[in-house]
């Protein structure tokens, strides 16, 4: 059952009023914005999926690699961040778990900070696969993969949601490039398969009703899982609850005087949602539910919704033309002008924020800047500045290589 609207009021256009309907009406008509009762739209997943497919496709994958090998900036210098540092290590030792036990903020850390960064790990050797054909690093890669598929049996504890979700969506990636790129064998991809499907999958396919990111998190790694499982069900499933919580995640003035709600977490008062959003009591375009905690779980929220709509887009179906887009667009603006070091004002989180945004803007601001044209200042300007970006430990990792003006 849906939440319902507030209650409508009567009320004068004012001219400012009438400049933002006419805007709001330019972005829907050029597929910026999409019309009202489309936004919660479950999308079909494709007839075929796409392979390579989660985050990035074979031709983003062949941009970088031409890019890396002809010694162009910044993809050399991405590519050699990523290969200096420790994940693209070929003596790396897997640290499987049969129980991953995970507690706020990771602690206890039992095998948390080891799965995610095999997981990482994984992904970056598939990608120095793909850019060098090294063998050794698809045999890595595959190391790690089949070490973990031949252990993991559950994740436990009260952040075991979030470290499925994390873990959960580094595995897709690097397992969607060795199966569909890999020229030699990878015998046990059915067991990794199996993993995903019995281990991840129904810890993540429910969805959380804590902060944002949790299950923004936990929806990309369902929706790269279900696209490596080539799972339709799961993959409507799954995009059709990062549809609502996307929309809750990030307030625009067209959702009304307040935020919009995931009608299972009753946020049906105006306190309930103003504590939610961290005691925020004014909403303006771009603001997130977690602005007013840190940049840094905002940056994980903003980050899984662009990974989300690039996959999507991977798969036919692009929501960078809908309201997710738009968000996107709004939430890298407003949080990148603070992060750049804007004076706060008062009204926003007492008038202080705390910074540390992450690496985490190459995929929105390629898709919206240079796809599809947007201006896009500050966000352009804190991309640009952070070049190359590297990875957060967690679920980020090598945007600029992957995404950095890629074309594709």
């Amino acid at each position: 059952m849906q939440e319902k609207d507030a209650p409508t009021r009567r009320r004068r256009t004012s001219p400012r009023s009438a400049v933002a309907l006419t805007a709001a009406v330019a972005m829907l008509t050029t597929g910026l914005l999409s019309w009202p009762g489309t936004a919660q739209r479950a999308e079909a997943a494709p007839t075929a999926f796409a392979h390579p497919g989660v985050t990035v496709s074979r031709a983003q994958l062949d941009f970088a690699r031409d890019k890396v090998l002809a010694g162009a900036q910044p993809w050399k210098g991405a590519y050699d961040q990523m290969m200096a540092g420790k994940y693209a290590s070929l003596s790396r030792t897997p640290k499987p778990r049969a129980v991953v036990e995970c507690g706020p903020y990771s602690d206890p850390d039992y095998g948390c900070t080891d799965e995610r960064e095999d997981a990482i790990a994984a992904y970056t050797d598939a990608l120095a696969w793909y850019i060098t054909r090294d063998e050794r690093y698809a045999k890595k890669a595959i190391e790690l993969m089949d070490a973990w598929s031949g252990t993991l049996r559950d994740h436990t504890n009260s952040n075991a949601p979030l470290q499925t979700g994390w873990a959960g969506s580094s595995w897709p990636k690097a397992a969607e490039i060795i199966k569909y790129t890999y020229t030699g064998t990878w015998a046990d991809s059915g067991r990794f398969a199996t993993m995903l499907r019995n281990v991840y999958l129904p810890k993540l396919i429910n969805g959380s009703n804590s902060n944002g990111n949790w299950e923004l998190s936990m929806m990309e790694a369902a929706v790269g899982i279900s696209v490596f499982l080539e799972d339709k069900a799961s993959y409507d499933t799954a995009m059709a609850k990062f549809r609502t919580r996307a929309a809750a995640y990030v307030y625009l003035s067209s959702d009304g005087d307040l935020p919009k709600t995931v009608p299972s977490q009753n946020l049906n008062t105006r306190d309930k949602i103003v504590s939610y959003w961290q005691g925020q009591s004014t909403f303006v375009t771009g603001l997130t539910q977690e602005t007013c905690r840190d940049f840094t779980h905002t940056g994980y929220g903003i980050s899984a919704i662009s990974h989300i709509a690039e996959t999507s887009r991977i798969q036919g179906q692009d929501l960078y033309g809908t309201d997710v887009g738009e968000r996107l667009r709004q939430a890298l603006g407003f949080q990148a002008k603070y992060e750049l070091g804007t004076a706060v004002p008062s009204w926003l989180c007492g008038g202080t924020v705390k910074r540390g945004l992450g690496p985490i803007t190459e995929v929105g601001y390629n898709a919206l800047h240079n796809r599809l044209g947007i201006a896009m200042t500050n966000t352009q300007t804190l991309t640009q500045q952070n070049r190359p970006a590297g990875s957060n430990n967690l679920f980020v990792a090598w945007e600029t290589l992957t995404h950095g003006d890629n074309p594709n």
